[in-house]
């Protein structure tokens, strides 16, 4: 059922009628200019000469059009949608970076609340935002049914929205064609609960790990086995992650498997064997994650968060700092990961070559901040704490921010696609957004009357999906924060829930058995 919102007060109702007959009468804006200039925040390189722009037009939307002019952009099919940072050094001497939003302008922003002196050059850096744009979605498309127990785990192909794979309590996994909502293939052979599901990026094997321990893979296409189990953990598997596509040796695919036996897993998986084990955590193995460069990330309910060599299993670092279980693991790479050298174009390279240069040319591009290759990591734990990490920087066992506001456990964190934001899904009922780079808290998503388990955003990075107990799914506005579609439909708690890699489609699941599609 829809979250129902309860009646206003007489209080607020007399507000509500003092303020529709009042005028508003807008913010004067003084005459006078300031002279910006604009920076590559990638490069940290200088985009044209420093231009004096009239306060009066110096809304975010007139220096968008500008920043394009500077870079020869002046065709409206050619330009760019760019975000806007302003760099502010605190009294401790550290960074701050101010994201600006796209209904504000300079003058409110920087200059009235004394940040910044129009005798001063105003220095702004810019990224390009996706140059698509993701429609939100509104209405509930297909209601699939087919699995007999919860849906617990669910995941979209990497190389579009066409195909959904879902992990249910009924020891099967099944695919879902998402163009015409039916059933396309049921993947049988677990003889429990099937937890994870995993696609590989370039898009030919699915991997399901079960309560069964043990961990099976199968063609993407026909839904067809390959071999048997992969046995060799003696308690269920928690987490999957494969190899990125552009490390991986060719013709020699691997995975990584998490379970709840202590150890992790990394599977050779055409020669159906284990290439080697980590076997140094004290307490189930809650998440893994497989970096662009070759790191294997584990956190586990010992409280520690490991790094370890993906060529030899060898320990590098230890992280502990969190005072609970730690119970996910986000990667800011981790959209370009998984879908390898698929885009929003469907334009799929002709040769294992190519494949593994465009791959890797996406990974470069979404990890590259001021020509340094940064892959931030981001920990979620029922100790109501998120810390973000730097594990390629000067100093990756010491946290780059402690991120404080949840009241309950965290059960889900993920970046947006562009590495801008950080979500994180709490059983406080709340789902908050902090700045990327430094941690710093930016909004709360409220709205959940029941914990949320799991956020995802959209390809474009503008939007964000919700799951939550309550039996709702919540559509949110990323910059602004707002809530733009309730979406009821379920019967029961959403567990799982995807954005499909094109942005055209959301899928979800739960304990209500059925599989929902949504669309704008």
């Amino acid at each position: 059922m829809a979250t129902v919102v309860p009646p206003p007060s007489k209080r607020r109702k007399l507000q509500d009628v003092l303020r529709a007959t009042t005028q508003h009468v807008p913010e004067d804006i003084p005459t006078g200019s300031v002279r910006i200039r604009f920076i590559d925040r990638s490069t940290n390189q200088p985009i044209g000469p420093a231009v004096a722009v009239p306060l009066q037009q110096s809304s975010i939307k007139n220096l968008d059009l500008l920043a394009n002019s500077l870079q020869n952009l002046t065709d409206p099919a050619d330009r760019l949608p760019h975000r806007f940072f302003y760099s502010q050094t605190l009294p401790d001497g550290t960074q701050r970076e101010l994201a600006l939003s796209d209904n504000t302008d300079i003058y409110t922003t920087l200059i009235k609340t004394g940040l910044v002196n129009t005798e001063d050059e105003l220095v702004l850096a810019i990224s390009p935002q996706a140059v698509f744009r993701v429609k939100p979605v509104a209405r509930c498309s297909s209601a699939i049914s087919g699995h007999a127990q919860p849906i617990l785990t669910a995941q979209f192909s990497p190389a579009n929205g066409s195909q959904l794979c879902t992990g249910s309590g009924d020891n099967t996994a099944r695919i879902w064609d998402c163009d015409t909502g039916t059933p396309l293939h049921t993947l049988k052979g677990h003889t429990g609960w099937v937890l994870c599901i995993a696609y590989a990026p370039d898009n030919t094997i699915i991997a399901t790990g079960s309560h069964d321990s043990t961990l099976r893979l199968w063609e993407a296409k026909t839904g067809k086995p390959l071999g048997g189990p992969l046995k060799g953990h003696t308690k269920f598997i928690r987490s999957l992650s494969w190899e990125p596509y552009h490390l991986e040796l060719p013709g020699r695919p691997r995975i990584a498997s998490s379970s709840k036996d202590s150890t992790v897993r990394v599977w050779d998986v055409v020669g159906r064997k284990t290439d080697f084990v980590l076997s140094g955590h004290k307490a189930s193995v809650a998440c893994v994650k497989w970096g662009g460069t070759g790191l294997l990330y584990t956190a586990s309910q010992d409280r520690t968060i490991k790094i370890w060599d993906s060529k030899d299993g060898r320990l590098i670092h230890s992280l502990e700092t969190h005072a609970h279980w730690v119970n996910h693991l986000a990667l800011s790479t981790d959209f370009v990961l998984r879908t390898g050298f698929h885009d929003h174009t469907s334009a799929v390279p002709k040769t294992v070559e190519d494949k593994r240069k465009v791959a890797k040319e996406r990974f470069t591009k979404a990890a590259t901040v001021n020509k340094k290759l940064v892959e931030s990591l981001a920990s979620a734990s029922d100790d109501n704490v998120i810390y973000l990490w730097d594990p390629l920087g000067a100093t990756p066992t010491k946290p780059v921010a402690r991120m404080l506001g949840h009241q309950k456990p965290i059960n889900h964190v993920t970046f947006s696609p562009d590495g801008m934001y950080i979500a994180s899904s709490g059983f406080d009922n709340h789902v908050k957004l902090w700045n990327a780079r430094d941690g710093k808290f930016m909004l709360t998503l409220r709205g959940h009357v029941a914990p949320v388990y799991q956020s995802v955003f959209s390809p474009d990075s503008r939007l964000l999906v919700s799951g939550s107990k309550d039996t709702t799914l919540k559509c949110w506005d990323v910059a602004s924060g707002k809530l733009h579609t309730d979406l009821p439909g379920h019967q029961d708690e959403v567990y799982a829930v995807d954005w499909s890699p094109d942005g055209e489609k959301v899928g979800s699941g739960g304990k209500d058995k059925a599989v929902r599609l949504w669309r704008h």
